[in-house]
Formats: structure tokens, C-alpha cells, sequence
């Protein structure tokens, strides 16, 4: 017997019919002996037609209320779901983050996860009940409210349930088969990976992969937890995100995957004094306004004018209030302007074979030069090579390196949903 840990996104729970498939997947799981806890998302676009409403009647809802009025998406899908497992004469009980052990702190809209107590989904297990769990939420002990973890939230509530549970594998069901050589939306004849580091996933997952959010990643690799990422709308086998264990000799192929984001822009800070100090000031700006920066590129300044230009990029939703307090400050730092750009897209090819491999950054750029495609930002790990370029272009660019580096499969890969989640 194993135990097993399945979440559904959106998609797979977007109406009536959908549920029922889902919920036949569980019971067919429990009943081939298996404990079963489910993390479920909001059903389809709730979320976002939840944000539509409380932008509709007020423009700047508190923090607290819009937990409140989130949270209710993945209560529906719990409960609605939870009733169609029972329909199929399996024992099943939904619970709320906070019923789940889910403890978070207390910021919210992106809380942290700080512990995890799940004491009723173990009771409902050993009663021989499914478990079903809210995603995307918990609580706060010191103020004893409801929080929320952020967009991907529910794949975050699955692997610490997975963690905290000792669970064998925990199943991330999506719209897709897989982790794909590519976005299959952009490159149909991408290729389905069957297994991937999760020292690689967390790279294709911060350079914009949609499939799986790098805070779930992130957590799977620090508690030890396998994830299984597969379709509910289809039983093949998925693709594994593993933690490789110390001394395996396994080799990693040179390429695993190219990802893609348009959810950043970039700042250009003109004129700045290159003198000791300055960056370091002007990022701790940056940083009091709550804002993750990415890339960072600072040229090198003349003699004459000793002065130079740094240039960042940082999530859309956070670009407002890095502006304003750069301008705020202006005098104090001494910089010249602020240029900003929101129509950049970010491209990135990952692979652990890069470590071992040479030729690879060469044949990426006379990809992109062959191809005309002009490069505005260079960044690199040792199993990364990111770049930055104009957003109209970034599908095209992301289908040259991909045919470049030969990561085309042998049939097109389907998308049964459309979402990517």
C-alpha cells in the first residue's frame, strides 16, 4: 500500500463532468489499496472572475477581505468533489487549509508556509477515507486568519501535505502528459521528457515553465519529495521530477528544455555615479519596494564620464512601484533617468548536461543570429543560459532553438485542456 498525494489545477476540475472524471480517478486509485490524499485548485477561471468582482467594487480591497473571497474557489471544488467520490461509494472528507494543518504567516496574498500539522487528513486516512484539501491556503496562528500562498499556491499545498505526510509520490495532474522539451502551445512537436532533476525544474520553472510553480519545486527538493507530473485527461505515464541521490552516475542529457516568460519587464537606470556603494543603495530601493529582480546588466563606465547604466528586469505587477521609488529617490542616488520597457520577453535553454558539454552557449546564439534575432540581456548558470529579447519574437526564437538543439519529437504532442495547468 502506497501513499499517495494527487492534486488537480483548474482545468481538471473546471465543471460537473470534469469533476466526476476526477473523482473516478481517485476512488480506481483508492480502491487498488491505496491511502489518497487530493489537493484540489478553484474550479476553471474562478480565481480570476473572483479578482474581476472585488476590483469591481473596490479598487484597492484589503489584503485580509481578498484572502477571504479567494479561498472560497478552492472550498467549492473540495466540497463539490468530496459529494461526487462519496456518489462512487467511496468514503471521502473535505477540509480547509486550516483544517489540513496548513500554518502559514501572516502576510497575505503570498504567504509562507511555516508548518504543517496535518492531524485530521491523517485521522481521515486511517478511518479509510480520501482525503480532499483546500489549495492555495492556510492559516495565520498569531492573528488566526485565513491566508493565501500566491498563484501555484495549490501545487505548493500538495508537495508540504506530500512532506509532512511521508507520502511516496505526489502527483501534480495538468492538462498535458508531461514536462515538455518546450511549451507545447508554441512548439506542437515538442517532446515529452520522462524525467528531469529538480535542480533543472527549478530553472525551467523561474524562467517562465508553467507546468509546475519553483516554490513547490523548491519545497520538494528540500523535504525529499518525488513528483509525478501527468494528465487527468489521459492515463499515460507522466514525467518524474526526482532528487538524484548522492554519488548516482546517471548522465544527464545536454539539453533538457527551453521555457519562456512575458511576464517581466525591464528598468534601465540612466547615468549612475560608478563609484563604490551606489548598487548596493540603489537595489536596496528596489528591494523596499518589494520587487524580485531577475536579470541585472551594468556596462562599464569611461574615464571621462564615470558613469554607468544598470539594467534589471522584475515581474510586470511589480514594475509601478519599483518606478516610483527610484524617482523618489533620484537625487539621493544621482542618477540621470529611468528608462522602462514592458514589451521584453525572456528566453532560457536549461540543462545539467551543460556542466560537461562545450559548443553549447555557441550553437544557442548562431541560432538566434541565423535567425536575425537580436539578444538585449545575457544571463547564466552553470545549467542555464538565459537571454532577453523583443516580446513579439520570443515563440519564434524559443521554435529556432529548440530545432536547433534537435529536441523535436516524433509526433505532436496534445494539449487536452488549454492552459497549462
Amino acid at each position: 500500500m502506497a501513499l499517495i498525494v494527487q492534486k488537480f489545477g483548474g482545468s481538471s476540475v473546471a465543471d460537473a463532468a470534469s469533476i466526476t472524471r476526477v473523482a473516478e480517478r481517485i476512488a480506481e486509485t483508492h480502491r487498488a489499496g491505496n491511502e489518497v490524499v487530493v489537493v484540489v485548485s478553484a474550479m476553471g477561471d474562478t480565481t480570476d472572475e473572483l479578482l474581476d468582482l472585488a476590483q469591481a467594487v473596490s479598487e484597492n480591497p484589503s489584503g485580509r477581505e481578498l484572502d477571504m473571497l479567494l479561498t472560497s474557489g478552492e472550498r467549492i471544488s473540495m466540497a463539490l468533489l468530496a459529494m461526487a467520490i462519496r456518489n462512487l461509494g467511496v468514503e471521502a472528507r473535505s477540509y480547509t487549509g486550516s483544517q489540513a494543518g496548513m500554518v502559514t504567516d501572516e502576510k497575505h496574498g503570498s504567504a509562507r508556509i511555516v508548518e504543517v500539522s496535518p492531524n485530521r487528513v491523517r485521522a481521515a486516512l486511517d478511518a479509510g477515507a480520501v482525503a480532499i484539501v483546500a489549495g492555495f491556503q492556510g492559516f495565520n496562528r498569531g492573528t488566526g486568519d485565513i491566508t493565501t500562498l500566491g498563484r501555484g499556491g495549490s501545487d505548493t499545498t500538495a508537495v508540504a501535505l506530500a512532506a509532512a505526510l511521508g507520502a511516496d509520490v505526489c502527483e501534480i495532474y495538468t492538462d498535458v502528459d508531461g514536462i515538455f522539451t518546450a511549451d507545447p502551445r508554441v512548439v506542437p512537436s515538442a517532446r515529452k521528457i520522462d524525467r528531469v532533476t529538480s535542480e533543472e525544474m527549478l530553472e525551467l520553472a523561474a524562467a517562465g515553465a508553467k507546468v509546475l510553480y519553483i516554490r513547490a519545486v523548491e519545497y520538494a527538493r528540500r523535504h525529499g519529495v518525488t513528483i509525478h507530473v501527468r494528465s487527468s485527461f489521459s492515463r499515460n505515464e507522466g514525467t518524474l521530477v526526482v532528487n538524484p541521490k548522492e554519488g548516482e552516475t546517471v548522465e544527464e542529457p545536454i539539453i533538457t528544455g527551453i521555457a519562456a516568460d512575458l511576464s517581466e519587464d525591464k528598468i534601465t537606470v540612466v547615468g549612475v555615479p560608478d563609484v563604490p556603494g551606489t548598487a548596493a543603495r540603489l537595489f536596496t530601493i528596489v528591494a523596499n519596494a518589494g520587487a524580485n529582480i531577475d536579470m541585472i546588466v551594468q556596462n562599464t563606465s569611461t574615464s571621462d564620464t564615470g558613469v554607468a547604466d544598470i539594467s534589471f528586469t522584475l515581474p510586470t505587477s511589480q514594475a509601478k512601484s519599483v518606478l516610483d521609488a527610484l524617482e523618489a529617490r533620484r537625487a539621493d542616488i544621482g542618477f540621470e533617468s529611468v528608462q522602462y520597457d514592458d514589451q521584453i520577453g525572456k528566453i532560457a535553454l536549461v540543462g545539467a548536461g551543460m556542466r560537461t558539454n562545450t559548443g553549447v552557449s555557441a550553437k544557442f546564439f548562431t541560432a538566434l543570429s541565423d535567425a536575425g534575432i537580436n539578444i538585449e540581456m545575457i544571463s547564466t548558470s552553470e545549467i542555464r543560459i538565459s537571454v532577453v529579447t523583443r516580446a513579439d519574437i520570443v515563440n519564434e526564437a524559443v521554435r529556432v532553438i529548440h530545432h536547433a538543439f534537435d529536441l523535436d519529437g516524433e509526433s505532436e504532442a496534445v494539449v487536452y485542456g488549454g492552459t497549462g495547468r
